[in-house]
């Protein structure tokens, strides 16, 4: 059987973390609060992270996880 790569998003588990990025998202209508410009692609999950591979977002509140399962 083949293996087939996944892929996973999950929130960060740091709470104070999670909790400054999620307040600093309400106060800017839900861009990133890490960009200057607010448009399409900077509103979360911002373009950057969907089109990465693997690893956080630009404010750390998403992370991209990629594994194998049979």
């Amino acid at each position: 059987m083949a293996m087939v790569e996944k892929t996973e998003i999950r929130i960060n588990c740091d709470e104070r973390i999670r909790n400054s990025v999620q307040k600093a998202l309400k106060n800017n209508d839900g861009y990133c609060p890490c960009r200057l410009e607010k448009s399409d692609d900077t509103r979360c999950m911002c373009k950057e992270f969907r089109e990465q591979k693997r690893g956080f977002c630009h404010c750390g509140l998403y992370e991209k996880i990629v594994y194998l399962e049979d």
